[in-house]
């Protein structure tokens, strides 16, 4: 029986099959270090901070819609078979808090990325540290200007129309409608309300000077507005843009009210909820307030038989029965956790944090369920502005009763 020679092992080649395998587990290892943290072969870690106590409180129901859709989808199968897990903190509206409680999402729990954390201020404190460290700070929940900055800030990303792109269209609306106003504005002092301020002016153009009789600030921390809406009707004006909080929002609209001051107001959407704050500042005082929308308002008859009401409707009930089904907070929720799963699932089996951008920067007239008609979500590597649409409502005591034609944000009207 034939039986097969040894091949005689020199030590040149024992040396040069050991490098070979050092080099190969290298390889091994540093594959497995460059690989993004919060990803399993069945799991997805979603980072969040949102304001669930404080001053901006009543916006925390946004990410209890936007968790619960999350676990509707984990029930269904999750994202090409991995299941998220969403983890949110309560940062209280306090900048130094989101700052701690990101790092610690980042540092300690390993998300994969931070998904709609909520608020200008807040994330003003965690812009720069998500960009250093190649984290996708995706779909802020925050209007600001400055989220779609694709080139000094890549791995930041808004979600909603821009404050600036409100304030635009409330401007232009008023030089067509009241060319000869008295306006009169009260803006929360930090970067969101002077977004909204600049939006405001900048669409007034030559005519602010002249149309804008007062201006007044708070901040969030004063306990009550009360002085400040008297000096405001004191100037005469007969439109008040009221650019707050709903906290502060729903005690505009009632001081106003109480001291007879009936002016034409505008609401902005961040603060156009009816549950949490035109009913606490009572029905009948906001009524005629105008506010803008991209989404179905489910307590509008028009949608009393729209299959994706219906199916919103049913969501509620289901997966967040404590949650207010009427608040368009919540149907805002739950539209950008579907924008953030639509994302998810584009990026296939390649989770890692530069696909997720490139996913999230390459969605093409995207039309999510509970979106308005002709309201389509769309982005590139150089328009990190997913929605840019917008259509007038007025409050007619019991819903906001659209009006108008679609704006965009460049104040183009579109079908």
């Amino acid at each position: 029986m034939l039986r097969p020679k040894k091949r005689a092992i020199v030590p040149g080649r024992i040396g040069a099959f050991a490098l070979g395998l050092a080099l190969l587990l290298g390889v091994c290892v540093s594959s497995a270090q460059a690989e993004d943290p919060g990803v399993t072969a069945t799991e997805i870690k979603v980072g969040n901070t949102a304001p669930y106590s404080g001053p901006a409180s009543a916006y925390g129901t946004i990410l209890k819609a936007a968790g619960a859709y999350l676990k509707k989808v984990n029930d269904e199968g999750g994202i090409n078979g991995r299941k998220i897990d969403f983890i949110s903190y309560d940062d209280s509206y306090s900048p130094p808090k989101t700052y701690e409680m990101t790092r610690k999402l980042v540092e300690q729990d390993h998300v994969l990325l931070d998904f709609g954390p909520l608020g200008t201020p807040c994330n003003t404190a965690i812009w720069r540290y998500m960009n250093q460290h190649k984290v996708p700070q995706l779909f802020v929940y925050t209007g600001a200007s400055k989220w779609g900055d694709p080139k000094g800030h890549p791995w930041t990303m808004g979600w909603q129309p821009t404050y600036h792109a409100e304030g635009t269209i409330w401007a232009h609306y008023i030089l067509e409608h009241m060319p000869n106003a008295k306006i009169a504005i009260l803006y929360q002092n930090d970067d969101y309300g002077k977004d909204y301020l600049s939006g405001v002016k900048d669409g007034l153009g030559a005519a602010a000077g002249k149309l804008i009789v007062k201006e007044q600030t708070y901040e969030v921390t004063d306990p009550t507005i009360d002085s400040q809406i008297v000096n405001l009707k004191n100037s005469g004006a007969d439109v008040f843009i009221n650019i707050t909080t709903p906290k502060f929002a729903a005690m505009a609209i009632r001081k106003a009210y109480e001291i007879g001051w009936r002016p034409t107001q505008f609401l902005n959407f961040v603060s156009a909820s009816i549950s949490a704050v035109l009913k606490p500042a009572g029905l009948e005082a906001s009524k005629g307030i105008i506010s803008g929308s991209f989404l179905k308002d489910p307590s509008d008859p028009r949608w009393a038989n729209d299959p994706a009401v219906k199916e919103y409707l049913a969501f509620m009930r289901k997966y967040y029965p404590d949650g207010d089904p009427k608040d368009i907070f919540n149907v805002s929720g739950y539209s950008c956790a579907q924008t953030l799963v639509y994302v998810l699932k584009q990026c296939g089996n390649d989770l890692s944090r530069e696909n997720i951008m490139r996913q999230a920067a390459n969605i093409k007239n995207l039309q999510l369920p509970m979106m308005l008609p002709g309201i389509l979500i769309n982005t590139s590597p150089t328009d990190f502005y997913p929605i840019k649409q917008f259509q007038l409502g007025r409050f007619d005591g019991t819903r906001y009763e659209l009006f108008g034609q679609v704006y965009s944000a460049a104040l183009a009207r579109t079908n």
